[in-house]
């Protein structure tokens, strides 16, 4: 989740109750998507980063207005690609209205830098939040996780499982903080290239790691709710 990433929980889809665990195993094996599957595949990669390389160096050479119409033409084009091609609209989508919105602040302030600003502050919005449902014991990631799945919350009642899913949470929540303290910095200092290279560093590289990490968990945290429902049996 750069800021202008949805993070997509679809992509797991977990271990649900099944009387055969090894039937069970291996149907979610099989079926899990790759990690760049749920990170939103190579659509969401050029989503999310193509528009901030086309516009640092244009708002370089050319000035702000150019920058933000660049930016915004290659947001409409890669989202009418997708269009055409029938293709997962979430990305695009998020990094359309995310490009239009940090456009606007941009055009507002008479700023590059504040095409970035709207992802900075949801950066803190998310850690806040993450952070928050970590402290009320009900973490995030699993909500989200076994809610689409429709899975309900049983998952709470099973320490080992609640404590996976709090550190996947921790993980994320880490990350939307970095991710504003670092970008914010930059911000203050007015230098927009750094910003910008901050972006996109701290945008896929480390959303697909903590991607990994919070598979694992969900992993851990599936095995234990099923090792519970095996006992109460």
């Amino acid at each position: 989740m750069n800021e202008h990433e949805h993070v997509d929980f679809h992509a797991e889809n977990g271990a649900q109750h099944s009387e055969s665990p090894e039937v069970e195993t291996a149907e979610s094996e099989s079926d899990t998507p790759t990690l760049l599957d749920q990170m939103g595949g190579l659509g969401g990669l050029v989503s999310s980063t193509l528009p901030i390389l086309v516009f640092v160096p244009v708002n370089n050479k050319w000035g702000l207005n150019a920058a933000l119409v660049s930016a915004l033409i290659i947001a409409t084009v890669i989202l009418l690609w997708r269009i055409a091609r029938k293709e997962n609209l979430q990305p695009a989508i998020s990094g359309f209205f995310g490009v239009g919105i940090g456009a606007a602040i941009a055009w507002y302030t008479g700023s590059a830098k504040g095409y970035f600003l709207y992802g900075i502050w949801m950066s803190l919005l998310y850690a806040g939040v993450f952070f928050v449902s970590i402290l009320v014991r009900w973490p995030l990631v699993g909500v989200i996780w076994k809610g689409i799945n429709g899975d309900g919350m049983d998952w709470r009642k099973t320490p080992a499982a609640l404590y996976a899913y709090m550190w996947a949470t921790g993980a994320w929540a880490t990350v939307f903080l970095m991710r504003f303290i670092v970008q914010n910095n930059f911000y203050n200092a007015d230098d927009t290239n750094a910003l910008a290279i901050a972006r996109i560093v701290m945008g896929w590289p480390l959303t697909g790691l903590v991607m990994l990490f919070t598979v694992f968990m969900v992993k851990k945290a599936a095995a234990a709710t099923s090792a519970s429902t095996q006992l109460e049996k």
